[in-house]
């Protein structure tokens, strides 16, 4: 009797000579043939200075924008040739953002900030107030629900923002600067979270130009000019007495 040898799971992302360029005359190529995988489960910085394609490359990586060539796969499936509505469902259920600016309304609490999450899921208005109110406490604002904004500090923002992109439970978490608007105890904490998070089994892929924050992650991805500069993982602890 044979054993069925396991399967390895598919990546979350692969992309394949991805190339990014805008009309002009010549056109402005900002991606040059990027090649990368994702892995479930990864937690990953990409680093770069400014104009050298992070953003762009962010775009992408989240169904933002298209390539203008080259294979995009999201969780095995070639995303390259879907409509706009099945990008946005797409998103809407697999993808979560955090972004440098917060992006929250300020007439709404946290959990109905948080709720809007949830606004394209099918899930009724009670239901997306729990999963938003769980979603919350997740991320240590359980004492913030009915709080607006601008009630809340820099740092707990962040976790509301973060909250937002986590309560449609995605496989994939883009965080674009999450700590380029805060001070350093507050940026510490909500790297510390994602940390958590990914602990928990998100998968998350932080865009920085900050490289002492990048060098503190598993795996780091420079981006240089739109080209993979270099592409890093920090060395595995052995076992004691390998």
């Amino acid at each position: 009797m044979t054993s069925t040898p396991p399967q390895t799971p598919t990546p979350v992302l692969e992309l394949s000579g991805i190339v990014k360029e805008y009309p002009g005359s010549p056109p402005l190529r900002i991606l040059h043939g990027l090649d990368l995988t994702i892995e479930a489960g990864e937690l990953l910085a990409v680093v770069g200075p400014s104009g050298s394609g992070k953003s762009t490359l962010l775009a992408l990586l989240g169904s933002l924008d298209r390539p203008t060539s080259g294979r995009l796969r999201f969780e095995g499936r070639d995303v390259s040739n879907l409509s706009d509505a099945e990008l946005a469902a797409l998103r809407a259920h697999r993808i979560g953002f955090v972004f440098q600016q917060f992006f929250l309304l300020s007439g709404l609490t946290t959990v109905e900030n948080v709720a809007t999450g949830l606004l394209y899921s099918g899930a009724g208005l009670s239901e997306r107030r729990a999963r938003a109110a769980a979603a919350l406490r997740s991320v240590g604002l359980g004492h913030r629900l009915d709080h607006h904004p601008d009630q809340l500090s820099g740092g707990e923002k962040q976790r509301v923002a973060i909250a937002r992109a986590l309560v449609g439970r995605p496989a994939l978490l883009l965080a674009d600067e999450p700590t380029g608007a805060l001070d350093s105890v507050s940026g510490t904490a909500v790297v510390d979270l994602l940390r958590t998070l990914n602990a928990d089994g998100t998968t998350v892929v932080v865009i920085t130009h900050d490289r002492e924050l990048a060098a503190s992650f598993p795996r780091r991805i420079g981006i240089h000019d739109g080209r993979i500069d270099f592409d890093e993982r920090a060395p595995q602890p052995t076992g004691a007495g390998l």
